[in-house]
């Protein structure tokens, strides 16, 4: 079955859709589509074909017009002066809330506003003065810190903008078995990103380390050389080899490749 890929704004979440009628759509291009948010904007990633029960997917509703994207952009300029009033709606009611962001639908018949707290909120006064204020359906959710993170950006301890908030469209899941698979020093400050969670980066290389590691030994073990027995000090994944420790005190490298 042919499908569409799309991703929602630039570095959004992707998603397949069925492709509109006697219409090929391009990589790139920009097409309107409806998601449980509501009528977005979206770019085509690919077509691809799959197997699987299209049932429960939408129609690319259409190839986005020049409205379309004017419309767009007009309701991105809205969204400071929307964040700001609605801080001072959370200060009114005493909320303790961290307001992120905010987001029309194309059509501007829903606003989403993205938030961020510790507890669960009683938002309902603050979402009736809102409503009043804008006259439209409103919607406000709750995220959590690496969602905050790749709406708002900023730079990683690597010194580049974080991969969140430039190119990764879904988040992985990353746990301390993948630092564990790289050897790292298991020190969570050092390893967790601007949101406090663990690197999304320790996740990319996993795979090839946990192959190259299948054929090395342990730091501790005892393995049989050319030389005769020596103890295994020191491993390097990458290089594929380990620095090892003789009976007489001396030290070697020992290479290890893939057995036929």
């Amino acid at each position: 079955m042919q499908l569409v890929l799309v991703q929602l704004k630039e570095v959004g979440k992707k998603q397949y859709f069925l492709p509109m009628k006697n219409i090929t759509l391009v990589p790139n291009e920009k097409v309107v589509v409806e998601t449980p948010k509501g009528i977005e904007l979206a770019y085509v990633v690919n077509n691809v074909d799959l197997e699987i029960d299209a049932t429960e997917l939408k129609t690319i509703i259409r190839v986005a017009t020049t409205d379309d994207l004017n419309v767009y952009d007009y309701n991105k300029t809205l969204n400071d002066e929307v964040v700001t009033t609605i801080k001072e709606l959370v200060k009114k009611h005493k909320l303790v809330m961290k307001i992120l962001s905010s987001e029309y639908t194309l059509d501007r018949k829903k606003l989403l506003i993205y938030f961020e707290s510790d507890n669960r909120i009683d938002f309902r006064e603050l979402v009736k003065d809102i409503s009043e204020i804008y006259h439209t359906r409103i919607e406000l959710r709750q995220i959590g810190s690496r969602d905050a993170t790749k709406q708002l950006g900023g730079v990683g301890p690597c010194g580049y903008p974080t991969c969140c908030s430039t190119f990764l469209g879904d988040f992985e899941v990353v746990g301390i078995k993948n630092a564990k698979n790289q050897d790292l020093a298991l020190n969570t400050t050092k390893l967790s990103g601007l949101c406090d969670k663990l690197l999304c980066c320790l996740k990319y290389e996993d795979s090839l380390y946990v192959e190259f590691k299948k054929n090395l030994p342990r730091v501790g073990s005892v393995i049989e050389t050319p030389k005769g027995k020596a103890t295994v000090v020191d491993i390097n994944i990458l290089a594929r080899s380990a620095k090892v420790r003789y009976d007489d005190e001396s030290f070697g490298y020992i290479e290890f490749h893939d057995k036929d």
